[in-house]
Formats: C-alpha cells, structure tokens, sequence
C-alpha cells in the first residue's frame, strides 16, 4: 500500500513542478538554516558537559556593598571563602581555589611569555574534572615551585607528552618542577587553563590570611556539593556563616560581602563580572538566534500548508473519485501525508547538501569550532531527525484534513470547493509570515545601528596610532634606566611621537580595584572602591584626556608618587558635585594618603557597555605593565620593526608582544558584530524563504483569475488597474503584519538595548525603514506574477475554460 502511495506522491510533484520546486526549496533553506543555528545553540549550551559533576559545582560570586548598596560584584572574589566553607561544612565535599599571575617559561632555548598562570590547589583537577595523562592528580600542586600543564604546553616547550619531572625556569632564575599533565581543557568550558602551579608557591608566608581574611579579592572559589545537597537551602547557610564570623567587622566598616552560588553551566552564558576567567558568551543573544530557527522553519512550513491548501481546489475532483471507489478517509489522509514525508524528505537531503557546503564559513562567522565532525554527533542527527518528522506532520496534517474531508458527489458535480476556514487560515498564515520577517529586519537594524554607534561614538581618549607593547616579564634593578633609553630611543625616530607607560590601556579592563580608599580622617565604614590605573609620565597627554580641573602629573614638581587624579565620576562618588572642589582633597589609600591635583573628564576605557568607570591615576614611572607608542600611521611596519629592534636591545629573554590599541579596543564589540551578522544572514533567509511562498500563492491565485482577468481588459480594464486588483489583498495582509509587528519589535528591542550603559533611541526610521524594505520586497514579488497576468492576451485568457 505504501509503494502506491509514493507512487502516486511522485507523480503528483511531477504534475505540479513549480509548487513543489518551491516547497522543497524553501523548506531545504529552512531546515538547512536551522540546523546550523541549532549547531550553534546546542554548542553554546554544552558549556561544562563534559563534567560530569557540573550539576553539583558552583561558583563564588562575590557581591560587595558599600553604605548598603552593591558597588561591585565580581567572578574572582574573596580568597578564603571557599576554604572556610569546606572546613565548616559537610555539606561541601571540596572547593577548587585559583587565581591568576604571569611570566616568562623557558627551557633550553625555548621562551614563551605565559598570560595566565594560575595557582590552584589540588582538588582543582577533581572539581573540573580534568583527565590527568602522567602524574598523580592527588599530590601534583602539593610541593613548593610544582606546576601541572596541559598536554599542548607540554608539546611547546618539550616536543612530547610525558614530561613528569622535567623543569622549567620561571622568568629566567626560578626553577619550576613539572610534576603532572594533564589533557587539555575542552574548548567549551568557561575557564580554560594550560599551567597549573601549586597554591603553596602563591601563598608562602600567608597561608593563614588568605584562609581567614574577607577583604582580598582577586580569586576564584568553586565548591562541589555533596549529594542531594540543596544549593538554595545552602545559600541560606552562607549567609548565616557569613553574619557569625565577620559580620561585626564588616560593619563596623559600612561595608558587606554578600556571596552567591552561580551553578556552573550558567557561567559561560550568565556571568559578565568583574575579573572573568574568560570572555563569556550572552544567554539572550543564543535564544534569540534560536527564536530565528524556529521562525525561519516555521515560514517555511508555513509556505507548504499554505500552497498545499490553495491547491486542495484543484485536487477536489480526485478526492471525490477516490472516494466513489472506495477510499477511506484515513486512506486519503495518509496519501496526503506520504507526500509530505516525500516533500520533507527531498527537502532534508537538499538541506543537508547546503549545510555541508556552507558550514566552513558559518563556522567562522560564529567562531565556534564547526566541522564535518558534526555529522558523526548523535545531537545533529536527532536535530535532523526531529525536523524531519515535524515538518511532516504539522505540514502535511492540516492539507490531508483538508482535502479528505470533501464530500465526492460535491466534487464530482464540480462544486467550487473553496471555504472562508481555509482563505483565512492562508490569510493567518501569510501575517505571521511577515510579521516575523518585519521582526527579523527590524531587529537586524536596530544591532547595526548599535553596533555602530559604540564603535563610532566618541570615547574621549585617543586610542589612534598607538601601538601597545606587554611589558617585560623578567627585569632587574636597572629597569627604570633601560625603559628611559628604550623610549629615548624610540622617540629618536621621526616615525615615533612619544612612548608611555601604564598599568593598563583602554580596551582592557582596569585590573586594579581597590577597595577601603576615603577621605583622610574620615571613618573605615565610608571606605569606597575604585579602579586604580598606574601611569607614568605624559600619560594623560599622549592619550589626550581632557583636565578640567587642576593639573595632570608633571615633570617639573617633585614627589609626584604622593600626588593622585581623579575621573568625574570618582569625584561624584567621593560627594562632589563641581570638579574644582576635588582639588586639594587627601585621600586615605590603605594607609597611605595622597592629595589630588587634578580631575580628569571621564572617558570609555572600556566598551561602552560599560557604564563610565570610577578612576583613580597614580604616578608609577617604574611600573612595567604596558609600553604604549603614539606613531605616525604612514609609517607602521616601519615602527614595530624599530620597536622589535629595540626591544631585544634593552629587554633580552622578554618575547616581544604588541598590538594595535584600535584593533584590541574593538575586539570588544566582536561577539555583538558576530550576532548582527549572523541576526542579518538568517533575517534574510527568512524574508526570502516568505516571498518565496508568496510567489507561489500569487502564482496560484493569478492562475485561477485568469479568465476574470481577460474580460476585465475585453471591458476595457488597464494593465495598472487589473494589477491594482491583484496585488491588493496580499499588501493589506502584508501591512497588517507590519502594524502589528512593530510594538513586538520594540519591545524585543527595547529589552536587548538594556543591556548597555549607553544606547541608541528606538527612532521611527528603526521601524520604518525595515518595513518599507519588506512591503518593496512583497510587492515585487506579487507584482512578477500578477504584471505577467495583466499583460496578457485576453483572448488567450478567455480560451482557459
């Protein structure tokens, strides 16, 4: 029975081959489009999987507040909270405590400067569950100077895996022993690591501070909950702690921790807090991406009932034979059904043609690792398979109802078999379509316009021509003598304007928070925290920041070290509301007291996200974080090659480490350029996958108006006119879903613009422009068919019946 039912589906696609050509073209795009989209979102939310514990493991968060309100939160909290809740409760069966620092390794005449170091204890490989390949996971972080590293560490600085008890030199002198390594992180984990060296080596002489104290932040705490613990009821227990041992001393100072457990697979996707281990991934931007597959297949089958229905006028006649002869009317549902399985199943081979040849590129576009690999995950198939099997039945269902329900002596006696359930199902369905395409292009327009406002607003700094050097690593006590002659130097060459030197640059995230710091006699509970960036001198003149109060650091007074700035928004914070009455200000700095003689306007150091920060300059000429070198732009390669010279000259045994400040500040608006991209790829799809089935149905609709069509012109009706006619339906449905896409799409957007400090305003042109694009678009699809119609001949338009 089933062979003649696929016999009698493929003659039927054969019959009608423009609709079925449409049908399966569109529902190969949108099945080929969602399976890429759903690649991505199942990637993004694999994040820990790996970890078979993950369920159980939770991170740290550390919320501070000051005068009762949140002034920070941060990934990398307080460094003894995780110890102390291990030892106080059984609840905690062990934690995992790191944190980072960085240097040169190098062995024989192998040298590599290493970013991210972490100290860690050695329960980390447990509680991330990382596969050790030699060495003993139990004792590898016990000893002084013992470090743990990846299986790709291993390979760069000795060529092979098994290394246990190998050495390393740390910054030239300190010699580190190889004690395990361990395979590499998988790529979905939020924080990945390649050395490990032992806590003890951090903590030599501070052991008992970093395991009481409550105001060092900076580190990492993850803790692994026994079994059938409850997180939420344990947060409660956290709090309780929290009150019984340092609750008197925190108030006594005005000031707060508050500590929540963030579960670990929400990190990557959840957490965007101070001193991240890794740059993290965004939970609406994935689901809004997996709202455009849903959508994009949706349209397409959309498309299919919608054709399938209109043509059900044509099949009425046969619907009635079958039934005279016999059929049953769950025998013709499932005729109807076999050709969409037939239909859905061309569609899925074509669409897993398009997905092989383009993966490689989408795979660079959503900077994920993408390959043929896919096909061999059980997820991508089960993926497929689901699609496959939906879209024949919500497709396939509704037409096979449809046309088995007619009654034969209707059909046989030529009845016109069309029903107002059925036009305004089409009707519904042609709206939600479009209205969904609106949404897409409105939001696609709304990210550009986003997007580019951030990247080309002014940011108060000037972070042109500036090339950034990463300081030594290894230096000695000559280095305040080697960096002026390096820059002297430098600033020798005509190509070279000035060379300064800083803690950090813009684009990067201010390292250096402190906390405590107040007006001088002031009490310990009106301590408030700031970030702290070190410059040296001619800082705030290369960068061209604006004072607006007082003076910058200058080489014509003494005793600079004693002297600070602040950013506008610092100076609010201390209880000012003019910049000049700053001036003069001391300012209690842990102990030490500085006095202000400058404020500085604020300005964005980091994206603008980031709402301004709260900036504190110190004067720190011998400070080695970062070289920054103003250059002239013709002459660039010019400069790094003079720079690299240099560099060997004064800091040989340091590898020469350079970027392009421009390049570096805008890498923080990747992820959200990656999402418009992909947003404006897919929102496209969508349009094209809806005009695709108003062509169809336009066609359908012309082909059954055709003999209307010719006495209207014998009437003597214009070929404007008769197009009028046509096209009008279809834009009144057209115009319906823009109007009522539009509140949607402002909502949407107003929620995803939230979350930046600084914004575009939802104008009219972001909903205007995108609905007159899809109406031009409609119109010209409707306008092929229907022009073709209404050029006609009207004597062969009279010949049809």
């Amino acid at each position: 029975m089933f062979k003649n039912y696929l016999k009698v589906a493929f003659r039927s696609l054969l019959k009608n081959r423009v609709f079925s050509l449409i049908n399966i073209t569109g529902l190969a795009l949108g099945i080929s489009a969602s399976l890429l989209i759903l690649q991505y979102v199942n990637y993004e939310l694999s994040y820990e999987d790996f970890n078979e514990k993950a369920d159980r493991i939770y991170r740290i968060k550390t919320n501070r507040y000051n005068q009762g309100e949140l002034s920070t939160e941060w990934a990398s909290g307080v460094v003894s909270i995780g110890h102390l809740l291990n030892e106080a409760f059984p609840d905690v069966k062990r934690y995992a405590r790191l944190t980072t620092t960085n240097g040169v390794l190098s062995t024989n005449n192998i040298e590599f400067k290493e970013d991210k170091i972490y100290f860690a204890n050695s329960d980390v490989f447990k509680v991330f569950d990382t596969k050790m390949l030699h060495g003993d996971s139990e004792t590898a972080l016990d000893e002084l100077y013992s470090i743990a590293i990846s299986e790709t560490a291993a390979k760069k600085y000795f060529g092979r895996v098994d290394v246990v008890g190998e050495t390393l030199k740390y910054n030239r002198n300190q010699p580190v022993k190889v004690t395990a390594v361990f395979k590499d992180v998988p790529h979905n984990s939020h924080f990945k690591y390649d050395i490990l060296a032992s806590w003890a080596t951090t903590a030599q002489g501070r052991e008992e501070q970093m395991n009481t104290v409550w105001y060092w932040d900076g580190y990492f705490n993850y803790i692994e909950l026994a079994e059938g613990v409850d997180p939420i009821a344990f947060a409660k227990k956290i709090d309780e702690f929290i009150e019984s041992r340092w609750g008197e001393d925190m108030r006594s100072r005005d000031t707060w921790m508050d500590f929540e457990l963030q579960p670990l697979k929400d990190i990557h996707l959840y957490s965007n807090f101070i001193g991240e281990a890794e740059v993290n991934g965004d939970g609406d931007s994935v689901y809004a991406l997996l709202g455009i597959s849903f959508f994009i297949i949706l349209i397409a089958w959309v498309n299919y009932i919608n054709l399938a229905t209109a043509k059900s006028m044509e099949r009425a006649r046969e619907v009635g034979l079958r039934k005279v002869l016999g059929s049953l009317k769950g025998q013709l549902i499932r005729q109807f059904l076999t050709e969409s399985f037939l239909i859905n199943l061309l569609a899925v081979l074509l669409a897993f043609v398009i997905v092989i040849l383009v993966l490689p590129p989408f795979s660079g576009l959503a900077d994920q690792p993408m390959t043929l690999a896919l096909f061999t995950q059980q997820g991508f198939w089960v993926g497929l398979t689901v699609l496959f099997l939906a879209g024949t039945f919500l497709s396939g269902l509704y037409p096979a109802f449809v046309l088995s329900s007619y009654k034969p002596i209707d059909t046989l006696k030529g009845a016109n078999m069309s029903n107002s359930g059925g036009a305004w199902l089409r009707k519904g369905l042609v709206i939600f379509q479009f209205m969904a395409s609106v949404g897409l292009i409105i939001g696609t327009y709304t990210v550009y316009e986003q997007v580019s406002f951030m990247r080309n607003q002014d940011l108060g700094v000037d972070i042109n021509r500036t090339i950034v050097l990463k300081g030594p690593a290894v230096t000695d006590s000559t280095y305040q003598d080697k960096f002026s002659a390096f820059a002297d130097e430098m600033q020798a060459n005509a190509n070279v304007e000035n060379v300064v030197v800083s803690t950090g640059v813009p684009g990067r995230e201010v390292g250096w928070n402190a906390g405590g710091i107040k007006k001088e006699g002031a009490p310990d509970s009106e301590g408030r925290q700031y970030r702290v960036l070190g410059v040296g001198h001619e800082f705030i003149e290369t960068f061209d920041l604006e004072v607006i109060a007082g003076r910058s650091f200058s080489r014509d007074f003494g005793d600079e070290e004693s002297k600070i700035l602040l950013s506008r928004s610092s100076v609010r914070d201390f209880g000012f509301t003019d910049a000049e009455e700053a001036l003069n200000m001391r300012v209690d700095f842990w102990g030490n007291v500085y006095t202000v003689i400058g404020v500085l306007e604020d300005y964005h150091h980091e994206s603008l996200k980031e709402d301004y920060d709260k900036l504190i300059f110190r004067f720190l000429p011998n400070t080695r974080g970062f070289y920054s070198i103003k250059y002239n732009a013709a002459n660039t390669q010019q400069v790094v090659q003079l720079a690299e010279e240099k560099w060997g000259q004064f800091f040989p045994g340091n590898p020469f480490d350079y970027f392009f400040l421009e390049d570096r500040f805008d890498e923080q608006y990747k992820a959200d350029k990656q999402f418009g991209s992909v947003f404006t790829i897919f929102s496209g799809l969508a349009i094209f996958v809806a005009c695709l089935g108003l062509f169809g149905l336009a066609a359908f609709v012309t082909s059954k108006r055709t003999k209307e069509i010719g006495i209207r012109k014998v009437l003597g009706a214009s070929e404007g006119s008769i197009l009028s006619l046509l096209s009008t339906d279809f834009l009144k449905l057209i115009l319906l879903s823009i109007v009522l896409a539009v509140p949607l799409s402002y909502f949407g957007m107003e929620q995803w613009l939230d979350g930046f400090a600084f914004r575009i305003g939802l104008s009219w042109h972001l909903f205007v422009l995108p609905a007159a694009l899809v109406l031009l678009i409609a119109l010209a699809t409707v306008s092929f068919q229907t022009s073709r119609a209404a050029k006609a001949n009207p004597v062969k338009s009279l010949r049809t019946e």
